[in-house]
């Protein structure tokens, strides 16, 4: 074979290969702009409307439990007997010592109106009288708290003494959990929290979501009733409070699960979560401009949806940007490339908003 020969089937074949790098296309599409609802779920703490320490009042052995752990108990239900023996024979001493007062208060009087004692001894009696009936009080009082009761209406939680032991003034019997409305404690960023509060309608309170722990929503809606006073400076967060029904006794006091707020976006501006990628945790896009060549360009993100992000701001909705191969190419590189209209790759990414 000839020099020439040679030096034309090398020229063919080089310029078969520039032909195929030519016929490389990449996909690129555009942010498509439309409106959509977005959840965004908050970890939270589920708490018992009132959550309270049942303690003893007086010292002594504990002769009854007339409940079981983990029954519903109406208010002012008897729940534990502290043994009264005591208290009885203090309050029969002073229910003795007040009859004999007033005995006594009855002939001083009767002497005082026939002016044979002085004013000041019928005045004497009656302060006796009235220490007496003070003293019958207490020892009443003192024999009331021997019998423990139930202060509302909840659920009793396990118990911290047993049958016949000797329990001391302040020592704790059980707890009691009042289930038929639940507060329900989440955290919310700063940025959110003012985003939150120039959207508020004052007449109006914000309803929410609970999704429990096994990721199913719970039936009845929440709405947010309070907010903390103060940020927390360590987290940058600040505490929310919604308020749930719960009529069936579903939830209880110290579960957890996620608080969702569901949030309209006018003329979202969306684009395939493959279509970014990130250096210094900072999300970035392929924009293709005019002469085919591709340039990195930073975006903020307002939301996330699955397999997809909503753009706060750097692209435009006629902006092309680079779908595929993003780790193929390289920035100022110019390419050839196939677009893809952008509404049938976002139908293709289960994107479920309307």
């Amino acid at each position: 074979m000839s020099i020439g020969a040679l030096v034309y089937l090398t020229s063919c074949e080089s310029k078969k290969g520039e032909e195929k790098k030519e016929e490389v296309r990449l996909l690129v599409t555009s942010p498509i702009e439309k409106d959509t609802i977005i959840d965004k779920d908050y970890v939270c703490q589920i708490r018992a409307i009132s959550h309270i320490e049942l303690r003893a009042l007086e010292k002594g052995y504990l002769q009854k439990i007339y409940v079981d752990e983990g029954q519903h108990i109406k208010q002012g239900q008897l729940m534990f007997q502290i043994m009264p023996m005591l208290y009885q024979a203090e309050q029969q001493k002073a229910q003795a010592e007040a009859n004999f007062a007033e005995v006594e208060f009855r002939n001083t009087k009767a002497l005082a109106d026939s002016n044979i004692v002085s004013k000041n001894e019928l005045a004497l009696a009656k302060a006796k009288l009235d220490k007496a009936k003070a003293e019958l009080s207490l020892a009443s009082v003192h024999l009331g708290f021997t019998e423990v009761r139930a202060p509302f209406s909840g659920i009793m939680d396990h118990f911290q003494v047993r049958l016949g032991s000797l329990v001391n003034e302040g020592d704790l019997m059980t707890t009691l959990s009042d289930n038929s409305k639940m507060w329900v404690y989440f955290n919310v960023p700063e940025a959110e929290y003012l985003n939150y509060q120039n959207g508020l309608n004052s007449n109006k309170k914000e309803a929410v979501k609970l999704r429990m722990a096994n990721n199913q929503i719970f039936d009845h809606i929440g709405t947010v009733e309070t907010i903390e006073a103060d940020f927390n400076n360590e987290t940058g967060n600040i505490a929310f409070r919604a308020t749930f029904p719960n009529p069936k006794g579903l939830l209880r006091h110290g579960e957890t699960g996620s608080i969702v707020i569901t949030s309209p976006f006018k003329s979202a501006l969306m684009i395939p979560q493959k279509a970014t990628f990130e250096v210094l945790e900072k999300k970035y896009v392929y924009v293709v401009d005019k002469d085919n060549v591709i340039r990195s360009r930073e975006i903020s993100i307002a939301a996330e949806l699955p397999h997809i992000f909503v753009v706060k701001s750097g692209l435009k909705k006629d902006d092309k940007i680079l779908l595929e191969g993003l780790r193929q190419v390289h920035e100022n590189e110019k390419i050839q490339y196939k677009f893809m209209d952008p509404g049938y790759v976002i139908s293709h990414l289960s994107l479920y908003a309307e």
